[in-house]
């Protein structure tokens, strides 16, 4: 086994142990539990960095959108989600904005 294969089984291993272990936790904190709220702040923190990223310093494809293009994408996103919620609504409005603009 090659050290690329013994890292991908070991990393593996270790995300499904923690689902596991994730599953155990669960379900016995309530909503309210500190714990429950402390991961979810963690998981839209990571969510903010990656829009972020992808944002400021693109790569691929998202990299020959203009920078005026991808910014209005977002904001435009933003807003949606605070007007109405959900996620396919801002996507789909963030998305038709970045191609608007990016155009210009």
């Amino acid at each position: 086994m090659s050290g690329a294969d013994l890292a991908l089984l070991l990393l593996i291993l270790a995300g499904a142990s923690m689902r596991g272990i994730g599953l155990l936790v669960a379900g016995r904190l309530r909503t309210d539990h500190p714990f429950v709220r402390w991961a979810a702040s963690v998981s839209v923190a990571t969510l903010a960095t990656f829009i972020a990223a992808a944002v400021i310093a693109p790569t691929g494809t998202l990299a020959s959108i203009p920078l005026h293009g991808r910014i209005a994408g977002l904001v435009v996103a933003v807003a949606v989600l605070a007007w109405r919620g959900g996620l396919l609504l801002p996507l789909l409005a963030g998305l038709a904005a970045t191609l608007a603009l990016s155009a210009l």
